[in-house]
């Protein structure tokens, strides 16, 4: 039986894991009692349907939760191999999305979501260590989460490797989510330019102001051929996401330019890229 237990923070994505898993096959089940996955494994490997199965474990079990470890060392025991896949994101991302659906933390006591996520965390720090499959969900969309998670489970470790561009402004804050900050403020900037003033990094005459001279070109291919020469070190530390931040004054033309072209760069060479502007109008 192929058997994966998936289990993260409340807010990562677990709900959209287990839709991929169910178009790639497996029957999956959400929030059994670990005690009874055993059990449910000999009702199931009676069934010729039924040969890969996912059980979502998380602290919504309450009391239940608790078994887990016992009961996934019993599953060794008995020589059933799984993996465990373990979903999280940045406190950030998680109070965004909690603020905007509007829900209570499963740890809702009454004091500050953050406070919430941090005993989250703790609570699932034992089983986090325990995980063959680690994905940070803070900048991955629904579809690119289907790639990481398919790419994953094939063993093409490359092929699932994502790397998020995104643009910024300085004066907003810095990009804090990046692994790579670089910044595009060296640039002539078309914000002093009347006719592009107006204009974002998204228009044709903005790109083509910005990177009209040899040291644009030049910065893009340098950092795109160094960062592709080391992504094999990434996977091989088990590192699957990479966010490269560019940043400019006010995130609205330097970066934006700049931005695209990475990303431009990196799809062309058959990278799974996604692409976001943080600070644009």
């Amino acid at each position: 039986m192929d058997l994966i237990i998936i289990t993260g923070l409340s807010g990562a994505g677990k709900s959209q894991a287990v839709n991929c898993l169910e178009d790639l096959g497996y029957y999956c089940v959400d929030n059994m009692p670990p005690s009874l996955m055993n059990e449910f494994l000999k009702l199931a490997s009676g069934s010729a349907d039924i040969s890969k199965v996912a059980f979502v474990a998380d602290i919504r079990g309450g009391i239940f939760f608790d078994d887990l470890r016992q009961s996934l060392e019993r599953l060794r025991e008995e020589g059933q191999e799984f993996k465990i896949m373990f979903l999280e994101a940045s406190d950030k991302a998680l109070i965004r999305r909690y603020n905007e659906s509007r829900r209570q933390h499963p740890l809702y006591t009454g004091g500050s979501l953050e406070d919430d996520i941090k005993r989250e965390r703790e609570m699932l720090s034992e089983i986090r260590k325990m995980a063959s499959i680690i994905i940070d969900t803070s900048n991955i969309k629904t579809a690119d989460l289907n790639a990481e998670i398919a790419g994953r489970l094939s063993g093409d470790r490359q092929e699932s490797f994502i790397i998020t561009v995104e643009s910024f402004g300085f004066k907003y804050g810095v990009l804090a989510e990046a692994d790579w900050i670089l910044d595009a403020r060296f640039l002539p900037n078309p914000f002093y330019v009347d006719s592009l003033k107006k204009l974002t990094g998204n228009n044709k005459k903005v790109r083509e102001y910005v990177m009209r001279s040899y040291e644009p070109k030049d910065f893009v291919a340098r950092i795109t051929g160094l960062i592709r020469d080391i992504i094999p070190s990434y996977v091989r530390e088990g590192k699957y996401h990479m966010v490269i931040g560019v940043g400019c004054t006010g995130g609205q033309h330097r970066s934006v330019v700049i931005a695209n072209e990475i990303a431009e760069t990196f799809r062309n060479m058959g990278k799974h890229v996604v692409l976001l502007h943080r600070d644009l109008r």
